[in-house]
């Protein structure tokens, strides 16, 4: 058992504690003998009934670290030790399961290899943070996911271990980021919300019941490289984080705000945008004696919210998340290189989200319809002329080279692009000046449009049955 846990929650190691580092265990408060223990993996617990706080999610998760006021309440001192989740190792190539998600959805298969020299996983660091180091895991069986720790050498435990010598101590309470996120992963299921697949505990070197998170793997968010994407890509992050946040405002937890909003707290997931990092995120809505109490600060302007009769900040979270939406993604995103017809409404998006005067459900629901408009091609609608240029139609074929590049593109070699029809493929083929042919695929792209190649000619065409070429007949 410990074997096959091992292959998951390793500890890295450059990422192990010291074991000469005295001062910390001498630092520890004395107890009783704590026999050793190997790996070990707790059965998920059911999550919580109905709507309730964030601390009260906390609580109901339970845990072995006493200095995280999470855990449940005390038991007889013979209870029984709690079961592995994993079955006995069985041969090579046998099919285990990751530990059961606490959502109840399914991990990825396991194939554990325990044959003599048989490579148990592939580690790779990914980055960290202040308080967790992430790492990429390549499962024999050939799924990725990501894993979750508390960095024995970030910036939390580092400064809290030089200010007080506590080692153990200082390890729980950066552990209290990382099952905060846990809990809040669960509880904020979405598609936009990063799936956890497990977690575990095992002990280092130094410290009992170090705790590591199994969740689904995600690419880092990269703005400059996002900007060389084309629109549709962009519009799609956009409409994700949209209907992220409306998730997040009406959530069972209540209206939750993300303090910390920049791009390196979200993960691209198939091109889904889906937030990762939620450590620092936060339930309740701000007190308030009055509106001087409910201002919500930004490095380029102010905004003042008012007080409820219940001595709240009527929408701030909701307020702060859909503003730092705006500066981070929106103004970036969603008006460059778009079809001109679409333009103005998501102009209005834009200027809307920047000066707060749409709430998140008003922001959904016209980023949803400008999905429509995009989807069923009713942006077309008077954009598209009748070309007089005849084109004629060559099956089961393609055009190999005599590409040429265009902005934004699919390809960075060649021209690219999706369409929604025949029509718009002509349309965009008359306004390149170099172009004398294209390609129909037989790929679409998220929203179902076909992506079609353009070409400088046809001086060489081949066959090929899941293409077709449209070249103009006046040469």
């Amino acid at each position: 058992r410990s074997q096959v846990l091992a292959r998951l929650c390793p500890l890295p190691p450059h990422h192990r504690p010291n074991p000469e580092s005295g001062a910390e265990r001498g630092a520890a408060t004395p107890g009783p003998t704590r026999e050793r223990r190997g790996p070990r993996a707790f059965p998920a617990p059911k999550p919580p009934r109905g709507p309730q706080s964030q601390e009260g999610a906390l609580r109901s998760l339970g845990s072995p670290h006493p200095g995280l006021s999470c855990s449940s309440p005390p038991e007889p001192a013979t209870r029984r030790p709690r079961p592995f989740i994993f079955p006995p190792l069985r041969p090579a190539g046998s099919v285990i399961h990751l530990p059961i998600p606490l959502s109840g959805r399914p991990g990825p298969v396991i194939r554990p290899r325990v044959g003599r020299g048989a490579p148990a996983r592939l580690l790779a660091y990914m980055g960290s943070g202040y308080t967790k180091a992430v790492y990429r895991v390549r499962l024999p069986g050939g799924a990725a996911v990501a894993l979750k720790a508390v960095d024995f050498s970030g910036h939390d435990l580092g400064s809290c271990v030089r200010e007080f010598g506590v080692r153990r101590g200082c390890y729980r309470l950066a552990a209290h980021k990382l099952l905060k996120e846990m809990v809040l992963l669960e509880r904020l299921r979405h598609p936009n919300v990063l799936q956890l697949y497990g977690y575990c505990y095992q002990d280092s070197e130094d410290i009992p019941d170090t705790l590591t998170t199994i969740t689904e793997l995600g690419a880092p968010v990269e703005m400059i490289q996002l900007l060389q994407t084309s629109w549709e890509d962009r519009f799609r992050i956009c409409l994700s984080l949209g209907r992220l946040l409306h998730h997040l405002a009406h959530s069972p937890l209540g209206s939750v705000t993300l303090l910390d909003f920049r791009p390196r707290q979200f993960v691209l997931v198939d091109g889904e945008l889906k937030v990762t990092d939620l450590d620092d995120a936060r339930v309740e809505e701000t007190p308030c004696a009055g509106s001087t109490d409910c201002i919500l600060e930004f490095p380029a302007r102010n905004f003042t919210l008012p007080c409820s009769a219940q001595g709240w900040c009527e929408g701030m979270n909701e307020k702060r998340n859909l503003y730092n939406a705006y500066r981070f993604f929106f103004t970036y995103l969603l008006p460059h290189s778009a079809p001109p017809s679409l333009r103005p409404l998501l102009d209005s998006i834009v200027n809307a989200t920047g000066e707060l005067t749409w709430g998140v459900d008003e922001t959904l629901a016209q980023l949803e319809k400008v999905l429509h408009l995009y989807r069923s091609g009713q942006y077309l609608q008077n954009s598209t002329a009748s070309s007089s240029t005849e084109y004629q139609c060559i099956p089961d074929s393609t055009i190999p080279q005599e590409d040429y590049r265009c902005w934004p593109s699919y390809h960075h070699g060649s021209c690219l692009l999706s369409v929604f029809n025949l029509a718009e493929a002509v349309d965009v083929c008359e306004s390149h000046a170099q172009c004398r042919a294209f390609v129909v695929t037989n790929q679409t792209t998220w929203t179902g449009r076909q992506l079609v190649f353009f070409k400088t000619g046809w001086s060489q065409v081949v066959p090929d049955p899941n293409k077709t070429t449209y070249v103009k007949a006046s040469g």
